[in-house]
């Protein structure tokens, strides 16, 4: 007997859906609601730490950007949601979104100064869904953290080691910039950030 297919559903429909509490994340991917595991043990104390740095580097340079502990980013096309594991956002931008005082939804690339994905076992999302969504936002930096080198060897290349991805949106797209260990980070959003990679991976260990 074949199973007949769930039709896709909307963003609007999976916000409405959407748990308030459960024990793991949702993300809905092109009409279809994946479940994530929540960051746990290595993974949350590194985006819990990268968090702390950065906003760190916010405050000391007097930014109007802050950290929000929990947000909803809906693409381009309207048919994806996804929730990063550390998102910064522009506040005095944050007036031109609909449902951010309601939902904690943002819907404007200019909203995001910087985004970023700490990769776990489904680093193709990461690598390639991802990129390719805040990318067509506008996202003007947009990190990926491969702190245990689970990425594809085109990605991180042969043999796998531990890299820091940094897409950077020049005329509309992105430009790569990778960083291991005994690199400077260098961030076009928070120049005044003082981070080795060593420092971040040091979090996972």
């Amino acid at each position: 007997m074949i199973q007949a297919l769930q039709p896709p559903i909307t963003f609007d429909e999976f916000i409405e859906w959407l748990p308030e509490t459960a024990e793991c994340r949702y993300e809905l991917h092109h009409g279809v609601i994946v479940e994530m595991p929540k960051p746990r043990g290595k993974h949350s104390k590194l985006s819990g730490d990268l968090a702390y740095n950065l906003g760190t580097a916010i405050r000391q340079a007097s930014l109007p950007y802050f950290i929000p502990k929990e947000c909803i980013v809906r693409s381009l096309d309207g048919t994806s949601g996804y929730e990063p594991d550390v998102i910064v956002l522009d506040e005095p931008a944050l007036t031109d979104e609909p449902d951010w005082e309601s939902g904690s939804i943002i819907t404007l690339g200019k909203s995001i100064k910087m985004i970023i994905e700490v990769v776990s076992s489904n680093w193709r999302d990461d690598y390639l869904i991802k990129l390719g969504e805040y990318e067509a936002l506008g996202i003007q930096e947009y990190w990926i953290v491969d702190y245990a080198a689970l990425g594809g060897r085109r990605f991180i290349g042969n043999p796998k080691q531990p890299t820091l991805t940094l897409c950077q949106l020049v005329e509309g797209e992105y430009e790569l910039q990778q960083f291991r260990a005994g690199d400077r980070l260098i961030s076009p959003t928070l120049p005044n950030l003082t981070l080795r990679v060593d420092q971040v991976f040091a979090a996972a260990q």
